[in-house]
């Protein structure tokens, strides 16, 4: 286990705020169809956290998800924005903490690939693909080389 680190964030809003510690060896990109359909992208990066390491500012929306193998995890986001912040069990003990609107996103590099088995095809691809700077449409859009 590494040094665990201290990562925070906010919504999009900025209604509801998170602090933790995380393990950085812990971080691992999620590629279940759930977490497919639910953050609407090819998989979700998460951090796990301990609830004695967690602190949440703000009332999120939360809903009990079932998922293939029975497991019942709350979902938790932003009930204003829609931010997705994280999953947790039912009894609030670990918190899988959603990557992408936390201030440390660069650094947490997931670690390991989990359901890869439900991975979309193309995500080991590419890097074979056109990469822009910004939107392809933008002024400042540079192809990446």
């Amino acid at each position: 286990m590494a040094e665990k680190i201290t990562i925070d964030g906010h919504c999009h809003c900025g209604t509801i705020a998170i602090t933790a510690q995380v393990d950085p060896d812990m971080v691992m990109a999620c590629h279940c169809t759930d977490c497919q359909t639910i953050g609407g992208g090819p998989y979700r990066a998460v951090a796990v956290s301990d609830v004695a390491d967690f602190q949440i500012t703000g009332t999120p929306s939360e809903y009990i998800k079932v998922a293939e193998s029975g497991n019942r995890r709350i979902q938790a986001f932003c009930g204003h924005c829609g931010t997705q912040l994280y999953a947790c069990d039912e009894n609030r003990q670990r918190f899988n903490i959603r990557t992408g609107f936390l201030n440390q996103s660069a650094m947490l590099v997931p670690k390991k690939h989990i359901f890869a088995s439900s991975a979309l095809h193309w995500i080991t691809d590419i890097e074979h693909t056109p990469c822009f700077d910004k939107g392809p449409e933008s002024a400042q859009s540079q192809l990446k080389q």
